[in-house]
């Protein structure tokens, strides 16, 4: 056997295993539009603060609930238009591949991110029943980091990464909760769009 087709059976081989132990059908695209309804959904919120705020000075999303709870549904929106686009994108990524998207693998990636976000989503549960409004963003992004993070045992390695910029996002946000949309918005649109393009680029092609 010639050495290059040693190499192409290496390499068939080695695909072989990455299809039977990762999640491949992750679309770049949904992750750029992710970005893109997390960039409005905070264009809308600031419009909001400005509304409510306007000759009030340092007035905070994280003190006035009325206020806080508009912007949780513009939070909400934004979360269900991802996962939606997110499941289209996928289940069309894995048409294109001849992949069945409710697999093994699919489902321990869905069981290894449904524990710290579950878990975040509990957490800030509590925090809206106390009142507590001010971790809202913070928690948000440090329990998707660790969701990504998780998950990426069983996708693409660039996932882990991603995460781990949303956990230091998050903690930025913890220290400095008066910036806590600006850095919403970083965290779950520029991020998610960079993030989306290197994928697209990278894996899609």
């Amino acid at each position: 056997m010639k050495e290059k087709d040693v190499y192409a059976e290496l390499s068939s081989i080695r695909d072989l295993m990455e299809r039977s132990s990762k999640f491949i059908s992750l679309s770049g695209l949904s992750g750029i539009l992710a970005g893109i309804y997390a960039l409005i959904g905070a264009a809308v919120g600031y419009w909001l603060i400005s509304k409510f705020s306007a000759g009030e000075a340092g007035i905070s999303y994280s003190t006035e609930p009325f206020l806080f709870w508009q912007l949780f549904i513009i939070a909400l929106a934004v979360l269900s238009f991802s996962i939606f686009t997110a499941c289209w994108f996928t289940m069309k990524n894995a048409r294109a591949k001849n992949e069945n998207v409710w697999n093994p693998v699919s489902r321990r990636l869905l069981s290894s991110i449904a524990v710290p976000l579950i878990t975040g989503g509990l957490f800030i549960l509590i925090m809206l029943a106390k009142g507590n409004y001010s971790l809202i963003a913070s928690a948000c992004l440090i329990f998707y980091g660790l969701a990504l993070v998780s998950g990426s045992h069983y996708t693409f390695s660039d996932v882990r990464w991603l995460g781990i910029f949303e956990i230091l996002l998050g903690l930025i946000a913890l220290a400095l909760p008066v910036y806590g949309l600006v850095i919403w918005a970083i965290g779950f649109g520029l991020l998610n769009i960079l993030y989306g393009s290197i994928m697209h680029f990278k894996y899609d092609q």
